[in-house]
């Protein structure tokens, strides 16, 4: 499985359909993704979107209100200048997500375990799994995420040697229409900004049923689509990396 991690990180000639399966999985050679129809029950999902609004008070606001979080994400708290906030609140956060998201982080620890057939462990002093909150009609709504790849959370020597690393999503609330993931047949090149050739490369959009589950290689290239409707998008996500027989996690 490492070795076709590891194989996924040369760009494919052609860029496969997405893998559907009821087990969790990971992508095998140039496939984009995995995903896992219904993972997480539309009850448990329900109950988890009504933690996530009640903790209202306490969302992470990015990007001057673009988006918000439950618990802290590294990629937006480093590209912001607060990576001090992010660690010294790391044992808070993930209190505050264990408190209205109950069992979040060990089933999305669960799932990645699942699927690599490994054990999964919470990178020390870093938030563990959280929820991203992207509001309807607002700036993601009306033109999409950034396109990126997800290497901010790896350290400079598993960037450099390319780790195996994964990204877990679960889709708690869709939103009524579009917001779906675009993956490009593209993968890091040492650069943090994609270049014209690799926009240009295939895509295929992974679309989210509640409670759907999607593992791709943090390595691709990626795109949240913009979304309509007056219901937010909110989905779970964790970040993973291979480190000497075990997965280290955060968000």
């Amino acid at each position: 499985m490492l070795e076709s991690l590891a194989r996924g990180l040369e760009p494919p000639a052609v860029l496969e359909p997405l893998r559907e399966t009821t087990l969790p999985a990971v992508p095998a050679g140039t496939e984009p993704a995995v995903r896992i129809r219904g993972w997480l029950d539309a009850a448990s999902c329900a109950r988890m979107v009504e933690g996530v609004y009640a903790a209202r008070e306490q969302w992470v606001e990015a990007f001057g209100g673009l988006q918000f979080s439950l618990g802290r994400a590294w990629y937006a708290d480093w590209e912001m200048g607060r990576a001090d906030t992010y660690f010294a609140e790391a044992a808070l956060q993930n209190a505050l997500v264990e408190q209205y998201a109950p069992g979040l982080q060990r089933r999305m620890r669960q799932l990645l375990r699942a699927a690599v057939g490994h054990p999964v462990i919470q990178r020390e002093g870093w938030c563990g799994a959280g929820v991203h909150i992207f509001p309807a009609g607002g700036w993601a709504a009306q033109q999409g995420g950034d396109i990126h790849f997800d290497t901010e959370g790896l350290l400079p020597e598993q960037l450099a040697a390319r780790a195996p690393a994964l990204t877990v999503v679960v889709m708690l609330q869709p939103p009524v229409a579009g917001g779906g993931l675009r993956l490009w047949d593209a993968v890091y090149a040492g650069a943090d900004e994609p270049s014209p050739e690799q926009l240009a490369r295939p895509s295929v959009t992974a679309t989210y049923g509640i409670g759907d589950a999607l593992l791709f290689d943090s390595y691709r290239l990626h795109w949240i689509e913009p979304f309509t409707g007056d219901r937010d998008r909110i989905s779970a996500t964790l970040h993973a990396v291979w480190v000497g027989g075990v997965w280290e996690s955060w968000f």
